[in-house]
């Protein structure tokens, strides 16, 4: 993470999903580092969305770019929400504003039991396979490579991630007010097309972007794609400083 700044600069902050570290970016941010300083936040030592966020501000330069993905859409969208003075432009990929459900709630306290109880074995190659398109699911180097993320991540970070429940968002996103890119996949099972829809709808003014051949994992699945639709809007969006 860049130390903070008094300087307006071109910064951009990455927020990762759930058991995803700094690799989940690795193949987007080529496209980006031209323009844009690029940091990545810390979402791996606190167990709810508020409390990443706080961190998260904390350690951000005074004006930035959040770009979050899945959970980190959830944070980066708690950061515009918590110091909109800010945050320059918002970037939500794979993500939405629904909460946890009773049963979700009651399913992960479970599953934390079961993991704290136990040597840790990593994530579920089934599960990662769910997160991408058809297509890729036999594709044994991304599904090694979203593996590893998670062994690195370990069992304390698996705990603390599971314990951040998400509530609902719904109401509170017309009071985000900097420019905003939702971005979505055609074929996510994970967060469908009916959670994307109504949070773009709810931001005012957000751009709204499909994926087309693409499941959950959109910085791995079509990493050059999205780096185009970031540089194309940000570069409308948001004004080149310095």
């Amino acid at each position: 993470m860049p130390e903070r700044s008094d300087r307006q600069g071109n910064d951009m902050i990455l927020l990762p999903g759930f058991m995803c570290d700094a690799d989940l970016w690795a193949d987007v941010e080529p496209a980006l580092a031209a323009r844009w300083r690029l940091g990545h936040a810390d979402m791996f030592q606190d167990s709810s969305i508020e409390a990443m966020a706080a961190r998260a501000l904390a350690a951000a330069p005074d004006r930035f770019v959040a770009v979050g993905f899945s959970m980190g859409g959830f944070v980066a969208r708690e950061m515009a929400l918590t110091a909109p003075d800010r945050l320059r432009a918002l970037v939500l990929i794979a993500t939405s504003a629904m909460g946890s459900s009773p049963t979700r709630i009651e399913r992960n306290r479970a599953r934390r039991e079961r993991i704290a109880a136990q040597p840790f074995r990593g994530l579920s190659r089934s599960d990662l396979r769910r997160a991408l398109h058809p297509s890729r699911r036999d594709d044994e180097a991304l599904v090694e490579r979203m593996l590893a993320m998670g062994e690195r991540l370990g069992k304390e970070v698996l705990l603390r991630q599971l314990a951040a429940e998400r509530v609902d968002g719904h109401g509170r996103l017309p009071e985000i007010r900097c420019p905003t890119l939702v971005v979505a996949a055609d074929s996510d099972e994970l967060r469908p097309r009916v959670e994307t829809d109504r949070l773009a709808a709810g931001i005012p003014g957000a751009r709204y972007e499909i994926v087309a051949d693409c499941g959950h994992m959109i910085p791995l699945e079509r990493p050059e794609t999205l780096a185009a639709l970031l540089d194309g809007w940000l570069d409308q969006a948001v004004p080149a400083t310095g």
